[in-house]
């Protein structure tokens, strides 16, 4: 059962209404915003530590003069509620497909970054009615913990476990965000341009990982626990099965292991794909590059 309570297709001015989704019996808080007027379009930010829907921003502010652009919190991320659940990939799937039944009426665009573009693949290939186009930046499927042992391991699920225990998994989590490592992993994996990490952007994503709950969703990301494919198949195979148009970006100085999996989806026949600056976090560093692929690629396929 879900509700929202608030106006739910504003006009021009920004709204901040609630989106009431109910998960194995709890109700949970879903922070959600929306501007601008026209065809609608759902900005979905990638998952991380720090996963926020203001990383949508930039683009929001650049497509919201000629399209009702939504950005939303992930459940167990940015402002939207933290309980202690098990966050995996059938919440994530449920929450999706249930937000946008409940939000919109026709078909829309999604425009979605890191491991929500296999998210919102997913839902485009098992719930086609939903999705009109699809636009996947630097998409990923495979966490950071499972990209570095080549792949799911049986002690992950340990590792996740562990970081959520009240004492021990709090230590841990603290090491793991502290503002000097969350800047040595933005430079390495998450900004190409290291100028653009101002102490202001960084205390910003700092303060996400101290919100009460946020290591629970952070643990499960890290571990793998939120991946939305176990192999680079299950992704190529929902893609081949689309008949809507796609856009694959892919940042340019992408981690080498992530580059051949954005590589690989962009290679599908009938998929069209550009590289742009940036890495993982292009979506939030280089909004007006994207904005001059997407623009064209969403007025072509306009009725």
């Amino acid at each position: 059962m879900s509700n929202v309570t608030s106006t739910q297709f504003p006009t021009v001015a920004a709204t901040m209404p609630t989106y009431q989704w109910s998960w194995q019996g709890q109700s949970l808080s879903i922070a959600y915003e929306t501007e601008g007027v026209g065809k609608p379009i759902l900005l979905l930010p990638a998952f991380s530590t720090v996963s926020s829907r203001t990383e949508m921003s930039g683009l929001a502010a650049l497509l919201k003069s000629q399209f009702q652009v939504t950005t939303v919190d992930f459940p167990g991320f940015g402002d939207s509620a933290r309980p202690r659940l098990d966050y995996a990939a059938p919440l994530y799937r449920q929450f999706l497909a249930d937000f946008i039944r409940d939000i919109y009426t026709s078909p829309i665009t999604i425009i979605a970054a890191g491991h929500a573009a296999g998210y919102a693949l997913n839902l485009a290939a098992t719930a086609p009615n939903s999705v009109s186009e699809l636009v996947l930046l630097a998409p990923t499927w495979r966490g950071p913990l499972p990209t570095m042992a080549q792949g799911q391991k049986p002690w992950l699920k340990g590792v996740r476990e562990l970081i959520r225990t009240p004492i021990l998994g709090q230590f841990l989590y603290q090491l793991t965000t502290t503002p000097s490592f969350l800047a040595f992993m933005y430079r390495r994996h998450v900004y190409a341009d290291a100028n653009k990490l101002t102490p202001d952007l960084l205390t910003q994503k700092r303060q996400l990982t101290q919100q009460p709950g946020a290591r629970y969703g952070s643990a499960a990301f890290v571990t793998g626990g939120l991946d939305p494919y176990l192999d680079r198949s299950e992704a190529i195979a929902h893609l081949q099965s689309l008949t809507i148009p796609v856009l694959v970006a892919i940042g340019q100085s992408s981690p080498p292991k992530s580059t051949a999996e954005m590589q690989a989806l962009a290679a599908v026949p009938n998929i069209v794909s550009h590289t742009l600056p940036g890495t993982l976090g292009m979506h939030e560093e280089y909004p007006t590059e994207l904005y001059e692929v997407i623009l064209p690629f969403l007025t072509s396929h306009q009725d």
